[in-house]
């Protein structure tokens, strides 16, 4: 088994670095590293990637060990195939770490052939600190870090025009772009940087705001031994990922023709708007994952793929999906159906056991915000409440009762959220849905006023209490 580097791996040329990237972790390696590795083999981007590790501690020594080359593992299923499917990602250039060298990494800033910024830097990176003074030393956050570098390009180019950059971060927060605009804004403020400063980054960067999705279980260490011996290469960095990948980036004109993905059959989209896609994941991927999981475990299931190859709750999800939440929804129905599809495979990926209680973590405040809006819209559209988005409401409640067929569940939510359960089953069973919808704690509305839901919840709770006696559920 050889060791990997660009020697052993034969990799001897190397395209002019274009994209600075904050972030060294599982999913920006297997996701846009991938890209961008396409990029340059199908549509002729000739560029590279240099990694920033945006902690004290990360992976960039590891990442320097196989001058930054290491396997994206893809498995799962696609357009009804079997996909495993392994790819040598010779995407990026160098790494660097600027807790170890501040100067040396403001003077990233000094290429001219840089293009694009990207990051992700989990949901909490981007972030305002007063704690970060100046940019004369290196600032903790983020955005402290990226400020203190734009500003060190823009003065060694004396804030040419054509110097600023495509930002597009992937952080899971919505408006990330603007959010990540906003808070550079507020660095500069804070640090007295000079107006002219502020207007070129007005003016002459683009902020993107982004939607990514991509499952990234990571290093596969359960059989890295067996993966590095078919690979013939002592790969400590190997990412394994399902073959799904969705990109929208919300970007202004010009950056699709600069980051050409449409050269290629990968699934990325340049839209001027990112809500309704957001809204289709939401409502779709994650909200059948939420709508799914009390009803698949309650029905004795354990992991999702089990819960969809499952004849009874396969079909709920399936109804659930089509004919409950797809109707709601405002994109186009043949986009809906597509993705809606793509969801059930990705389901499906024999490659990933995804437990059910790994996913009920906060299942109450998952409702909320991923299946009560269809539910709503649903009945604002059809006039009646969908019988299955009722169903997951009644079997979520039964679930927080704690135990079912004499085992207990391991809840995972707040005191607050776990003491209110407990107390409501320890009541009346005919007041238990009644003083759930009413909660406006969990729901930021009294859905006890919504007609007719109320009984429909308590009817479905009482149906499943008494499938659980007979054993019938």
């Amino acid at each position: 088994m050889k060791p990997l580097n660009k020697q052993t791996a034969g990799v001897s040329t190397q395209p002019p670095v274009k994209v600075l990237q904050f972030g060294e972790g599982n999913f920006l390696r297997a996701f846009v590293d991938w890209v961008i590795d396409i990029l340059n083999e199908k549509a002729n981007f000739n560029g590279s990637v240099h990694i920033v590790q945006p902690i004290a501690q990360g992976m960039v020594n590891m990442l320097n060990d196989q001058d930054c080359l290491y396997h994206v593992l893809l498995q799962g299923i696609k357009n009804g195939n079997t996909i495993d499917d392994k790819r040598l990602i010779t995407s990026i250039y160098s790494a660097s770490n600027p807790y170890d060298d501040y100067k040396a990494y403001l003077a990233l800033g000094e290429n001219p052939e840089l293009e694009f910024m990207i990051s992700n830097t989990t949901e909490a990176g981007i972030k305002f600190s007063e704690v970060d003074e100046s940019s004369v030393t290196l600032p903790d956050t983020f955005p402290g870090k990226l400020t203190a570098l734009l500003y060190h390009r823009y003065k060694f180019f004396k804030g040419a025009a054509d110097k600023g950059l495509t930002l597009i971060p992937c952080e899971l927060i919505e408006h990330n772009g603007t959010t990540l605009k906003k808070t550079i804004m507020q660095y500069i403020q804070h640090w007295h940087l000079p107006d002219d400063f502020a207007l070129w980054i007005e003016n002459h960067n683009r902020f993107c705001n982004t939607l990514v999705d991509r499952i990234v279980p990571g290093f596969p260490r359960e059989n890295i031994k067996e993966i590095q011996t078919e690979l013939d290469f002592e790969d400590n960095l190997v990412v394994k990922a399902e073959p799904f990948l969705l990109w929208v980036i919300e970007a202004p004109e010009g950056v699709k023709e600069a980051f050409p993905t449409y050269k290629t059959d990968l699934d990325v989209l340049f839209v001027k708007d990112i809500t309704p896609y957001r809204t289709r994941k939401v409502r779709i991927l994650n909200g059948a994952h939420t709508s799914l999981v009390p009803v698949a475990y309650l029905h004795g299931v354990r992991t999702v793929r089990e819960a969809v190859e499952n004849d009874y709750t396969g079909a709920f999800i399936k109804k659930t999906i089509f004919e409950e939440i797809v109707p709601t929804l405002d994109l186009p129905a043949e986009e809906l159906e597509k993705f809606a599809n793509a969801v059930l495979e990705r389901f499906k990926n024999p490659f990933i056991s995804h437990e059910l209680i790994s996913i009920a973590l906060n299942s109450v405040s998952k409702y909320k915000v991923r299946v009560l809006p269809s539910l709503l819209e649903y009945k604002k559209r059809k006039g009646s409440l969908p019988e299955n988005l009722v169903h997951a409401l009644a079997a979520l409640i039964v679930f927080y009762r704690g135990e079912w067929n004499g085992e207990s569940i391991a809840l995972n939510d707040s005191d607050d959220v776990l003491t209110f359960f407990k107390e409501i089953w320890n009541g009346k069973q005919e007041e238990i849905a009644p003083k759930v919808l009413s909660n406006t704690a969990f729901w930021d509305l009294d859905l006890s006023q919504v007609a007719g839901l109320s009984a429909a919840v308590q009817k479905e709770i009482s149906s499943i209490l008494l499938s659980e006696k007979e054993k019938s559920y």
